[in-house]
């Protein structure tokens, strides 16, 4: 397996690139807005939502917090799940300014 080299590229592509990777599989991207809906979540809830298995849910969970999108609270023998509004705007800033270049008249193709 080659290596990623992510250290010739910015600290900003870098962190581009973990947030467009995040939002690649479409059960994370289920899961926050199953997030956003109820405002808070426990796992097997969304086991229930996403019918996906516990242990696929909570890969995918696991990659969520990693990043800061989501945060988790331990209820007795439970997580709950929301949304980490603070790191959320963060992520969305940082998308809306790379999203929001202005692509010049193309001089080829």
């Amino acid at each position: 397996m080659g290596v990623s080299k992510t250290e010739i590229f910015t600290e900003r592509q870098n962190e581009i690139a973990l947030f467009a990777k995040v939002f690649g599989h479409p059960a994370r991207v289920a899961i926050l807005q199953h997030l956003f809906t109820i405002k808070t979540c426990v796992c097997g809830d969304l086991v229930n939502e996403i019918k996906l298995a516990q242990p696929t849910i909570s890969q995918h969970l696991k990659e969520l917090k990693k990043l800061g999108l989501i945060k988790g609270n331990i209820e007795g023998t439970r997580v709950c799940y929301c949304i980490d509004f603070k790191n959320w705007t963060a992520m969305k800033e940082v998308m809306h300014q790379f999203l929001d270049q202005d692509i010049p008249e193309p001089d080829c193709c």
